[in-house]
C-alpha cells in the first residue's frame, strides 16, 4: 500500500472523459417522410399553378402584348414558383422529398414526352382543359418540365449530400 493520501487505487480510477460531447442520433423517419409528402403533394401543385398561370398570361401577351392585364395569371405564375421553391428548400430537412418530386412530376414526364408518345399529348389536353393543356404540353414539347424536374432531382441529391459531409473542425 502507498503512503500518498492522493493516491487512486487502480479499480476505483475514473474513465477519461470525452473530447465532446457526441451528438445523440436521432431518427430520420419523420423528415424523410414529409419531406417526401411535400414533395409528391407539392410538385404537381406548383408546376400546374406556373403552367396555368404562364399560359393565362401568354394568350393575353399574345393578344394585346401586356401581361399586366391577367393579374390572376401573374399571381399563379409566381405562387407556383414559390411552391417549387419550397419544394426545393426541403432537400435542407431531407432530399428525399425534392428527388421523388422531380422525378415523378418532372423528368419521368419529359422524357416520356421526350420519346414522342403523341398519346401523352392528347391525354394532357384530355386530362388539363384548354388553357392547363397547352402550357403543359408546350413544357413537355420544349423540356421545360424535364428542366425543372432535374433541378428538384438536384437540389434533394445537394441536401443529402450536404448532410452526409464531414464537417471539418479546423481553425480559421
Amino acid at each position: 500500500m502507498s503512503t500518498n493520501p492522493y493516491a487512486v487505487p487502480p479499480n476505483e480510477q475514473q474513465p477519461a472523459p470525452e473530447p465532446y460531447l457526441q451528438p445523440r442520433q436521432s431518427s430520420r423517419a419523420v423528415p424523410r417522410v414529409l419531406s417526401a409528402l411535400g414533395g409528391v403533394l407539392l410538385t404537381p401543385v406548383a408546376l400546374g399553378m406556373v403552367i396555368y398561370g404562364g399560359s393565362r398570361l401568354q394568350r393575353v401577351f399574345a393578344q394585346a402584348y401586356s401581361v399586366g392585364e391577367d393579374p390572376m395569371g401573374l399571381i399563379l405564375l409566381l405562387f407556383g414558383a414559390l411552391l417549387l421553391l419550397g419544394v426545393a428548400l426541403l432537400g435542407a430537412v431531407s432530399g428525399l422529398g425534392p428527388v421523388i418530386g422531380g422525378l415523378i412530376w418532372g423528368v419521368l414526364p419529359g422524357l416520356a414526352a421526350l420519346a414522342g408518345s403523341s398519346d401523352l399529348v392528347g391525354l394532357m389536353y384530355d386530362i388539363g382543359g384548354r388553357e392547363l393543356g397547352v402550357g403543359l404540353v408546350t413544357w413537355l414539347v420544349m423540356g421545360a418540365l424535364l428542366g425543372s424536374g432535374a433541378l428538384l432531382v438536384g437540389a434533394g441529391l445537394v441536401g443529402t449530400l450536404t448532410r452526409r459531409r464531414p464537417t471539418s473542425r479546423s481553425a480559421g
